[in-house]
């Protein structure tokens, strides 16, 4: 199941759209800048975003600029321009500056949904990995199984959510406080801290010099790991 930001200061045509998708099966999110937009895509993974050309203060244009510019994890996430400017001069425009594709408002409903569904299969190859390889375990990510040596190993519910949100950007750093939001917002970051002691007991990982799941001073936590995709190792 495809999920999805939408970014529109319309808050009545954002409502609609988000409807729309949820409508057809997608997890749906909305933002009504790109300010919000920054720290829905800081907090939660998404599989398309959808963006208004006209906005105040910061347009969808200079946003996905911004976007692919930057050093962030999602900045390879797919953009679908949402704009009432139809002309060859605004498409080509919106394509230059990091859009994948737009829709012309008004927009017909089984256009946008065909238009995602053609997105989300171009863009597939760049999902998350199928499998993490760390230390003597594997983890499945569409399963969310780990094995160490081999042996299927129990989770508690904290401690597979919190191995399934490092899986989302692997060898990447995450805070504590992106940690604890992941999981809950009645999470502390001290319990951010025990629980990746007990995490790191169960893999394996020498809590007190750790190789696998590594502290990073000032900042928290990163997975350091093998990504399996397609049956290759690509990191």
């Amino acid at each position: 199941m495809s999920s999805i930001l939408v970014v529109d200061d319309d808050e009545r045509l954002l409502s609609l759209i988000v409807e729309i998708l949820q409508k057809n099966g997608f997890i749906a999110k909305g933002a009504t800048t790109a300010n919000v937009a920054r720290m829905a895509l800081h907090y939660d993974h998404f599989d398309v975003i959808i963006v208004d050309w006209m906005m105040p203060n910061e347009s969808g244009i200079d946003f996905i600029r911004t976007l692919r510019n930057s050093d962030s994890s999602y900045r390879t996430i797919p953009a679908i321009m949402l704009t009432a400017l139809g002309d060859i001069d605004h498409k080509l425009q919106g394509f230059e500056n990091g859009y994948d594709d737009y829709v012309t408002k008004p927009f017909e409903e089984r256009e946008l949904i065909a238009r995602i569904n053609a997105i989300t299969r171009r863009a597939s190859p760049r999902k998350l990995a199928k499998c993490l390889k760390f230390g003597n375990c594997e983890f499945d990510l569409g399963q969310k199984a780990l094995k160490l040596n081999g042996q299927f190993v129990t989770l508690s519910t904290t401690e597979l959510g919190l191995l399934s949100a490092l899986s989302q950007r692997p060898n990447e750093p995450f805070s504590r406080i992106e940690l604890a939001r992941k999981l809950s917002f009645q999470v502390s970051e001290r319990t951010i801290d025990v629980q990746i002691t007990r995490l790191r007991k169960k893999i394996g990982d020498n809590p007190k010099n750790p190789t696998i799941i590594k502290t990073i001073r000032y900042i928290g936590y990163m997975l350091c790991c093998k990504v399996i995709e397609n049956e290759h190792e690509v990191s």
